[in-house]
């Protein structure tokens, strides 16, 4: 029945692999030791129960080895995660130096998309696939996000500022498009497309 719902978009970029590797590598941790503490809580209890209700339990005293250690592996954990996020983070925000520029407007309720060579759009975006294309938007009025789930790429658009995306597109079709930040009330009808067309058919458009 539920076969056709993905539990996650296409992956249709460059970039997209790589947020979902560090998203599976950050579930992966965390389901380890969410796992290990419910496996260990189990075999202590079955294994120091008391069926009379009289037994003392023993004074101990601190570990410090296991002080340590509880200590330094979440750290080493917590710093492989920072790294390997900070990558990635850095892979969003720095695009390649020869981009295809398109300039974008977000207002309730649609996103205006203007590229440099006059072609204007309201609620679609064509591109063409594998070329890196920066989109540079604001907003009109108030708070709105330009987010690409097949691209995994998403940011404000903030009213007196400039904020940019950019993405590489690996697959030629029509990928959705919306506002990921509540703008008023037809915020749910503020959703578009990107068109990812082949390079020669891009240029003809």
């Amino acid at each position: 029945m539920l076969s056709g719902i993905p539990l996650f978009p296409e992956q249709a970029s460059t970039l997209a692999p790589q947020v979902d590797n560090l998203y599976f590598f950050v579930v992966a941790v965390t389901a380890f030791f969410a796992l290990l503490v419910v496996v260990l809580v189990v075999i202590f209890a079955v294994k120091y129960r008391d069926d009379s209700g009289e037994k003392v339990g023993a004074a101990i005293e601190g570990s410090v080895p296991l002080e340590i250690g509880w200590s330094i592996i979440p750290f080493v954990i917590s710093m492989v995660i920072f790294v390997y996020a900070t990558v990635v983070y850095f892979n969003l925000v720095r695009p390649p130096d020869q981009t295809l520029e398109v300039y974008s407007t977000g207002k309730r309720w649609m996103w205006r998309f203007q590229h440099i060579d006059g072609q204007s759009e309201i609620n679609e975006l064509h591109v063409p696939r594998g070329r890196p294309v920066k989109v540079t938007f604001t907003s009109e009025d108030v708070l709105h996000d330009l987010y690409i789930p097949a691209f995994r790429v998403k940011a404000d658009a903030i009213p007196g500022r400039y904020s940019s995306i950019w993405f590489t597109a690996t697959k030629t079709g029509e990928f959705h498009l919306f506002c990921a930040e509540y703008c008023g009330t037809k915020h749910s009808g503020m959703i578009g497309k990107v068109v990812v067309m082949e390079p020669a058919d891009y240029q003809a458009w």
